[in-house]
């Protein structure tokens, strides 16, 4: 009975490692994401997830806002999937 035991020993550990290595960050990352995606407001300079940096001008709906990427150019991108990051925060560095 001990050695069926001894043998899901080594399963755990590596379940364990990839908890702690690659499912909690992941987890801690979509939920700062979210959190910067639901704290949008106009005026914020945002980075696309295509790489095309603009400025918030309206916020349409829960969905969706409208960023101004050039001169007499707006566009609407999805918040959730279409904002990767702010691009005026200034980050203490460690």
């Amino acid at each position: 009975m001990d050695a069926g035991i001894g043998q899901f020993i080594p399963l755990i550990l590596i379940f364990v490692i990839f908890y702690f290595f690659l499912i909690r960050p992941q987890q801690k990352k979509v939920k700062e994401h979210k959190l910067m995606v639901e704290g949008l407001k106009r005026g914020d300079k945002v980075i696309t997830t295509g790489g095309i940096v603009g400025t918030i001008e309206r916020i349409i709906d829960n969905e969706k806002v409208e960023v101004n990427i050039s001169e007499n150019v707006n566009v609407e991108i999805v918040r959730s999937s279409g904002i990767q990051g702010l691009a005026n925060t200034a980050e203490p560095k460690k």
